[in-house]
């Protein structure tokens, strides 16, 4: 099974995620964001983030997920690799408790592929069938 795909749509860029968990789906659609930045084979997980949100739906959980980690890229200048995601529900709210490990971007180690100004919630969904799918897009 394929962790994701990148599409194109209009003037943006989306994904589909993939994962045989809710978690897993989750971490994987934060590899293919980074990975439209940048090669995420080149970063190293050398720094760690910890991460926590709520919402009161997975929709909004996987746009406040993703947001986030996009804030901490544009404003600290970090590129991630690796994330370890669990998401739980309890009270009518959904929590994620997750750890983001990567590094400083470097010019000259990382390539710079493609700018995400926003995560969107055009075309978001949510599926579970076998695995579960997620599908965002960036506006770029």
């Amino acid at each position: 099974m394929k962790s994701y795909e990148v599409f194109d749509h209009t003037a943006d860029v989306g994904i589909r995620a993939y994962g045989k968990s809710l978690d897993c789906a989750f971490e994987n659609a934060a590899k293919g964001m980074f990975d439209i930045i940048t090669d995420v084979k080149k970063v190293k997980d050398v720094g760690e983030y910890k991460i926590e949100l709520q919402a009161l739906d997975l929709e909004q959980l996987l746009v406040d997920w993703l947001s986030e980690l996009l804030f901490i890229h544009t404003v600290k200048q970090v590129l991630f690799s690796e994330f370890n995601v669990k998401i739980q529900k309890s009270n009518e709210k959904w929590s994620l408790m997750a750890n983001a490990k990567g590094e400083d971007f470097d010019s000259k180690k990382h390539p710079y592929h493609t700018e995400i100004k926003a995560v969107t919630h055009h075309i978001l969904e949510i599926k579970q069938n076998d695995v579960y799918r997620v599908q965002i897009l960036f506006d770029i």
